[in-house]
């Protein structure tokens, strides 16, 4: 019962401290601990036919188990300190791409040779989103594809579970901090370790804000970002994702001059529910099967939150808007455009009038009546300045789901090792509000594991 290291989560980032640690220290001992499932138990029960919606299983197989969020996710490895965390910070600009790099080298190895790496750096569409007040952020993006993207998790599960000790279906209840280690305890045992690393992604952001308290280590209030998941014709974004694929715009609104900007786009992909704490809200995948492909493309458009004084709960903020449209749709609602500007409750009839067939069955219904004014003007003013480099944007027919979410755990105080205040403890991945992508996740896994070799 006792390790060299033991993981806690095994999402991107304990998946590749644990593959670091394996490759550098071969005889080391370590165990992953996970709440969620093994990769080829992850399923979900929502088939369209006899389960039509979230069912609120006790383990969501969408958001846990190996493979993390990112598992079923469309498999978007952004290599840019431009967005997606702030690792840079911690382990400077150049260290961060090095690592990101070097996690990209490891997914072509283990299944994903082949897939294309795109880039934003001198395109054309810069300058024409200059043009019209837009602003494309500069990135590599390297798309696996949902189904590629599980290809590469199950081939690095089959080469470290003979190296490593996987402990699935077993939440991590307490850390206790000993003389020298840390014991663990889930539901009917303990186990100790010299160094943890705690890995508990996004849908961990409660337990890991309970740790801290426990651990007596400093937080601080990060952002939440709000907003919708809008879908359209594939056809309408085609000249910017056949080169770019991934295009992250933002928009600074005259209104009330904040920041909007556009998160996971899917080219021919399917809009998908993802269940965060018994929270339904919306997300996006795609494939690289065109078999699998869809006439649509999705992508999120979302406004990021800050408070301070006196209120400082930004997931509780988020977690309400989305509570309401749980409420008023009995999970995620969707809204033609054009009714959204007129005024108008989008019904099903309405919906299946439209010249956008939706990928997601979800209640058709009114989003004014679930999102903020602030927040629901900012989103239909960057639909209308999308429209100008993107015509077709801004039709009637433009589905647009509510409400999408990303939660972002706390900041949690760590130095340039990732290690917080108790030596031998290490907080990585989403869950330390540090990084907020499947690249930036993955790299902080490695830098800890080369932390911990070096040592």
């Amino acid at each position: 019962m006792c390790y060299d290291v033991i993981i806690i989560g095994a999402g991107p980032g304990g998946i590749f401290s644990a593959y670091e640690l394996v490759q550098n220290n071969p005889g080391m001992k370590i165990a992953v601990f996970e709440a969620g499932h093994a990769l080829s138990k992850r399923r979900c029960p929502i088939d369209g036919d006899k389960v039509k919606s979230c069912i609120g299983c006790k383990s969501c197989s969408i958001m846990s188990g190996f493979g993390g969020a990112g598992a079923f996710s469309d498999g978007k490895y952004n290599i840019t300190n431009d967005f997606g965390g702030t690792l840079y910070e911690y382990i400077g600009k150049q260290k961060a791409l090095e690592l990101m790099r070097y996690v990209d080298e490891i997914n072509m190895r283990y299944g994903g040779e082949g897939t294309k790496l795109y880039s934003t750096a001198g395109t054309r569409f810069k300058t024409v989103c200059i043009q019209n007040d837009l602003h494309l952020l500069d990135a590599s993006v390297r798309h696996l594809g949902t189904d590629i993207n599980y290809v590469v998790l199950e081939n690095l599960y089959a080469y470290l579970k003979d190296k490593v000790e996987f402990f699935f279906d077993t939440p991590v209840q307490s850390v206790d901090v000993l003389e020298e280690g840390y014991r663990i305890h889930t539901a009917g045992d303990a186990y100790d370790c010299k160094n943890c690393i705690i890995s508990v992604g996004r849908s961990g952001s409660k337990w890991m804000e309970k740790i801290c308290k426990d651990l007596d280590i400093p937080t601080r209030s990060n952002r939440v970002d709000i907003g919708v998941r809008v879908e359209l014709p594939a056809a309408v974004f085609a000249h910017l994702t056949d080169e770019l694929y991934e295009s992250k715009i933002v928009y600074r609104t005259r209104q009330y001059e904040d920041l909007v900007r556009t998160f996971c786009m899917n080219p021919k992909g399917a809009v998908v529910n993802e269940n965060t704490n018994g929270i339904i809200t919306v997300n996006g995948h795609s494939y690289e099967d065109p078999a699998k492909q869809t006439d649509n493309t999705n992508f999120a458009l979302l406004v990021a939150k800050h408070f301070s004084e006196p209120f400082k709960d930004s997931n509780g903020y988020g977690e309400s808007i989305a509570k309401l449209s749980n409420m008023l749709g009995g999970g995620v609602i969707v809204q033609r455009f054009g009714d959204l500007i007129r005024g108008h409750r989008s019904t099903p009839s309405r919906i299946a009038e439209a010249f956008v067939t939706p990928t997601l069955s979800a209640t058709p219904g009114d989003l004014s009546l679930v999102l903020p004014k602030r927040i629901l003007d900012g989103i239909i003013e960057m639909i209308y300045a999308l429209d100008k480099v993107a015509p077709g944007t801004a039709n009637d027919d433009t589905l647009l789901y509510g409400v999408e979410v990303k939660f972002y755990n706390m900041e949690v105080e760590v130095d340039d090792q990732l290690q917080s205040r108790h030596k031998g403890l290490y907080i990585i991945g989403d869950g330390s509000g540090i990084t907020h992508s499947l690249s930036h996740a993955s790299a902080s896994g490695v830098h800890v594991a080369r932390s911990i070799s070096a040592n």
